[in-house]
């Protein structure tokens, strides 16, 4: 006859109204206490340890304790008895946020315990990340740019297995694959890295002699990057599983490019648009004018300039700018208008300012006399 379970509330110490730490804090207490290396060849305090977990995994599923609250065990896992069922290796696999947590850190010398059982357990490489140089008319219109990076790939000499044709890595026999080895004073028990396969949990006899048995070598490649256009500076590029190869098979991180853009002697981003100036002369300004400008692109615009121009105008040509890149349009190509003061003129151009401003003068209420005064000491 099955043992009647008991309700997962009671097994944790908690109310039923009790919060997701409240349930966690009771968890972890109660797997301190039966934790297997506190309590080795113990199969009560097992038993307690596998049940504590068992309660721990419903209650902490928002899901699972809806239904369990409703339905009671009836509604879970058809009313097996799971904590009997359910290897230990399995409880640290699938808690190990809980007793890397214990004690403050690192489960205070417990065994974390291995789910490989003596065998290379797969690992992801590591992210990488680079640098990368563009020009602003490059950032504008986009680009493709050849970029060298040296990092690890799989060892195509064993296929990442780290071990030579025909042999294959065996579990370690100090540790038997658990990768630490425990020792006992009294109460306390302490736990530290197998030196015999230093951590590992696993040896191998014969490893490949391209990678030297780590699954994995170091090469230069070259990669061809696209770069959007309208990507702005310190931007990130990710190239997914094109960083450092996994250990043992594991999967491959991924690359980042970082975008600088250097600066461009003519034209600034401000935004999306693309914005320069445009020098025009005094009369320019004041009687308007029509001009033909090559732009960042490289391609001729037709720039109107109205009477009357203040210095300091934008005038925009629309959608010349910088693309979107998190949506449709384009930013403005803006010109901003600035005078051109010659240094030197000629003597009849000079006698023509002068009768400008005597005129300009006569038109502003008798007051050539400053006007041309003013004139005069500027021009010399």
């Amino acid at each position: 006859m099955n043992k009647k379970k008991r309700d997962y509330y009671e097994i944790l110490g908690v109310a039923k109204t009790a919060s997701a730490d409240e349930i966690k804090k009771a968890y972890r207490k109660l797997a301190m206490q039966f934790h297997p290396d506190r309590n080795p060849d113990n199969k009560e305090a097992e038993d307690k340890f596998k049940e504590a977990a068992e309660a721990y995994e419903v209650l902490s599923d928002v899901e699972k304790r809806k239904r369990y609250d409703q339905y009671g065990h009836a509604g879970m896992h058809g009313g097996s008895d799971f904590h009997q069922n359910q290897d230990v290796n399995d409880i640290f696999e699938n808690f190990g946020d809980v007793f890397e947590n214990l004690f403050g850190g690192g489960g205070a010398g417990f065994n974390k315990r291995r789910s490989t059982r003596g065998e290379p357990a797969p690992q992801r490489g590591h992210d990488l990340s680079q640098k990368i140089n563009i020009t602003l008319k490059e950032a504008l219109l986009g680009c493709k740019k050849e970029l060298k990076i040296y990092h690890f790939t799989p060892c195509e000499e064993c296929k990442g297995l780290g071990c030579q044709a025909g042999t294959k890595a065996k579990s370690c026999n100090e540790c038997h694959g658990a990768g630490q080895v425990h020792y006992r004073q009294g109460f306390f028990a302490y736990s530290q890295a197998c030196t015999g396969c230093h951590g590992q949990g696993f040896s191998i006899p014969n490893p490949c002699k391209e990678c030297r048995g780590q699954s994995r070598i170091q090469k230069h490649d070259k990669l061809n990057i696209n770069i959007p256009a309208g990507i702005y500076d310190a931007a990130e590029l990710r190239l997914s599983a094109k960083g450092d190869s996994g250990i043992f098979g594991g999967p491959a991180g991924d690359l980042y490019i970082v975008v600088s853009i250097q600066a461009d002697t003519s034209y600034t981003r401000r935004e999306l648009d693309l914005v320069t100036s445009i020098h025009l002369t005094y009369p320019q300004l004041v009687l308007g004018c029509q001009l033909e400008v090559k732009t960042l692109d490289d391609t001729v615009e037709i720039l109107k300039i109205p009477k009357g121009c203040p210095v300091g105008k934008e005038i925009k040509i629309p959608g010349k700018g910088f693309a979107n890149l998190h949506g449709k349009g384009r930013g403005n190509l803006i010109f901003i208008t600035q005078c051109d003061i010659p240094t030197s003129l000629a003597e009849d151009v000079k006698q023509a300012l002068l009768t400008y401003a005597e005129k300009l003068g006569n038109a502003s209420s008798g007051s050539a006399g400053g006007i041309t005064g003013f004139f005069k000491k500027f021009l010399g």
